[in-house]
């Protein structure tokens, strides 16, 4: 079972970015999944959330209206756009997937924003 996050990098305040999860050896469309987003000293953050049944999505206050979490099922990818990006957008982003008690992480893929 593997999750790999890209299209993370260095972007400047106001950029765009889109990150992927491209999964394997499993089926997302059965999975909750979930970006996630680690900055130096901080806790880990909910970002993004999107359902496996209705692509129902949810996010934080901190990012909403500015990110877009969607999954192409024929992919086995789950994608997060990054727009408007901020400073504080910093951060290792993780991709999650849930079911059960099947919880998978992938590695992390590192966003910074600054000019």
């Amino acid at each position: 079972v593997q999750l790999v996050e890209s299209g993370g990098g260095l972007v400047q305040p106001g950029g765009s970015l889109r990150l992927s999860c491209a999964a394997s050896e499993f089926t997302i469309s059965r999975y909750v999944m979930r970006w996630y987003r680690q900055a130096p000293g901080k806790e880990r953050e909910l970002v993004a959330t999107i359902a496996s049944v209705g692509d129902g999505t949810n996010y934080a206050d901190s990012v909403k209206g500015r990110f877009t979490i969607s999954r192409v099922n024929a992919k086995n990818t789950v994608y997060l756009q990054m727009n408007s990006l901020k400073p504080e957008d910093t951060a290792v982003y993780f991709c999650n997937a849930r079911r059960g008690i099947n919880d998978y992480w992938g590695q992390g893929t590192q966003v910074t924003v600054s000019s």
